[in-house]
C-alpha cells in the first residue's frame, strides 16, 4: 500500500499501476534528453570538418552534374549517329538479304530440278534393280528349293543309313546274326569272282561238317574250303582297353579266339583225299585282319602251320581271281581233245574250200575264153555292118568269107 495526501492506494490497483508506469516512463525520457544534450555538445565539436567536407562534396556534385549534362549531349549525338548507321546498315543488309534470298531461291529451284531429275533416275535404277533383284531372288529361291530338296533327300538317305547302321549294330551284337553277316559277305564276294558252277555254298563234307563255301578246284590242289569267322568281341575289347591290364586281357582273348577258329577249320575242313591240303579263314573285317598282321604275327604263323590261310574281303577277292585263272586253265585242258577234233574238221573244210576254188578258177578261165571269142565275133560283125551301110558290093576276100562261129568249141 501507498499513502499519498492522506489516502491509501493499493499497489494492485490498475490506476496506481498506470501512474507508476507513466512516472517511470517520464523519468526515462528525462534521462534520455540529458544524454542527448550531452551527445549533441560533443557532436558539434566534430561537425565543422564534416560541414567543410559536405561543402566540397556539393561542389563535386555540381561538377558531376555538369559532366553528366555534357555526357547526355554526347550520348544523344552518338545515339543519333548510331541510329543513322543502323538505318544504313539495315538498308544494306535488306538489299543483300534480298539478293541472297533471290540467289538462294534460284539455287533451291536449280537444286530442286536436279533433285527431281536425280530422283527420277534413281527411281528408274531402283525399278531396274528391283526387277533384277526380283529375278535373282526368284532364281535364288528356285535354287534354294532345289537344294532343300537335295538336302531333304540326303536327310532321308542319312535316316535310312542310320537305320542301316543300327541294324548292322544289332546284327553284329549277336553271334548267330554276325556269322550270317560274314557268310552273306563271303557269298557276295565269291559270286562276283567265280562262275556259279565252280563253287558250292553250305556244302556238306564226308565227315558231316558243313562248310560255308567249297571251291571246286581241279587236282592238284583239289577242292578248297572257305569258312567265315568274326572274333568281334575280342577285337572290340582290345579297342576299348584303357589300362595295361585290360589291354593284356583283351589281347589274350583275341589270341584264344583266333587260335580256336584256326584249329576248328584245320580239323573240320582239311580232309585228305577229299579236299585240298589247306583251307581259308575269311574275316569280314579289314580292321580285324590288319590288327592280326600288325600286332599278332604269331597268329598268322600259327595259321600257316595249320595250313589255314587268313584272308580279308580284299585279299579274298585277289585269291579268288587266282582260283578263277586256275579253273579256266583246267577247263581249257579238258577241252583240248575237242579242240583238236575241231581243228581237224576245220583243216578238212579248208581243203574242200581250196579244191572248190580251183574248180571255180577253171570255170572262170573257160568263161573268159568264151568272152574273148564273143568280142572277136562282135568286132567282125561290126565291120560287115559298116560295109553294108556304105553299099560296098565288092567281092569278099578269102579271109572275110570264113564264117565265125558264135560259140567256140569247148575243150
Amino acid at each position: 500500500m501507498i499513502e499519498f495526501g492522506g489516502q491509501t492506494y493499493l499497489l494492485s490497483d490498475p490506476l496506481v499501476m498506470a501512474v507508476l508506469a507513466g512516472g517511470a516512463v517520464l523519468v526515462l525520457i528525462v534521462i534520455l534528453l540529458i544524454m542527448a544534450v550531452r551527445a549533441a555538445g560533443r557532436s558539434a565539436q566534430f561537425a565543422a570538418p564534416l560541414a567543410q567536407q559536405i561543402g566540397m562534396l556539393g561542389q563535386n556534385v555540381q561538377q558531376l552534374g555538369a559532366g553528366q549534362e555534357q555526357l547526355r549531349g554526347g550520348l544523344q549525338t552518338v545515339s543519333d549517329t548510331q541510329a543513322n548507321a543502323q538505318a544504313h546498315v539495315i538498308q544494306t543488309v535488306e538489299a543483300r538479304l534480298a539478293s541472297v534470298q533471290q540467289q538462294m531461291q534460284d539455287r533451291l529451284a536449280d537444286n530442286a530440278m536436279r533433285s527431281q531429275r536425280a530422283m527420277t533416275e534413281m527411281q528408274e535404277r531402283m525399278k531396274e534393280t528391283l526387277n533384277g533383284s526380283s529375278k535373282q531372288t526368284n532364281t535364288s529361291l528356285t535354287q534354294l528349293q532345289e537344294r532343300l530338296a537335295v538336302i531333304d533327300k540326303a536327310q532321308d538317305n542319312i535316316t535310312r543309313l542310320s537305320g542301316d547302321v543300327l541294324s548292322l549294330q544289332d546284327i553284329l551284337s549277336n553271334k548267330q546274326t554276325r556269322g550270317a553277316f560274314g557268310e552273306i559277305q563271303l557269298n557276295d564276294i565269291v559270286s562276283k569272282a567265280l562262275p556259279r558252277d565252280s563253287y558250292s555254298l553250305q556244302a556238306t563234307l564226308s565227315n558231316g561238317k558243313r562248310a560255308d563255301c567249297l571251291i571246286h578246284l581241279p587236282n592238284p590242289p583239289g577242292p578248297i574250303v572257305i569258312d567265315s569267322k568274326f572274333p568281334l568281341e575280342a577285337y572290340e575289347a582290345l579297342r576299348r582297353a584303357e589300362t595295361e591290364y585290360e589291354l593284356s586281357e583283351a589281347a589274350k582273348m583275341l589270341r584264344t579266339s583266333v587260335r580256336k577258329h584256326i584249329t576248328d577249320i584245320s580239323q573240320r575242313y582239311i580232309i585228305e583225299g577229299e579236299t585240298a591240303d589247306g583251307a581259308l579263314m575269311f574275316l569280314p573285317s579289314e580292321a580285324v585282319y590288319a590288327e592280326l598282321h600288325a600286332n599278332f604275327p604269331e597268329l598268322v604263323r600259327a595259321g600257316f602251320d595249320a595250313r589255314v590261310w587268313i584272308v580279308s574281303p580284299t585279299t579274298c577277292m585277289a585269291t579268288l581271281n587266282t582260283m578263277r585263272a586256275i579253273l579256266k586253265d583246267a577247263r581249257m585242258r579238258e577241252q583240248t581233245g575237242a579242240i583238236r577234233k575241231t581243228l581237224k574238221l576245220l583243216h578238212r573244210d579248208v581243203e574242200l574250200v581250196v579244191e572248190r576254188v580251183g574248180k571255180l578258177d577253171t570255170h572262170f578261165r573257160q568263161a573268159r575264153e568264151d568272152l574273148d571269142g564273143i568280142g572277136t565275133a562282135a568286132e567282125r560283125a561290126g565291120k560287115r555292118a559298116m560295109r553294108l551301110d556304105n553299099f560296098d558290093f565288092e567281092e569278099l576276100s578269102a579271109e572275110e568269107e570264113v564264117a565265125v562261129p558264135l560259140s567256140p568249141s569247148k575243150p
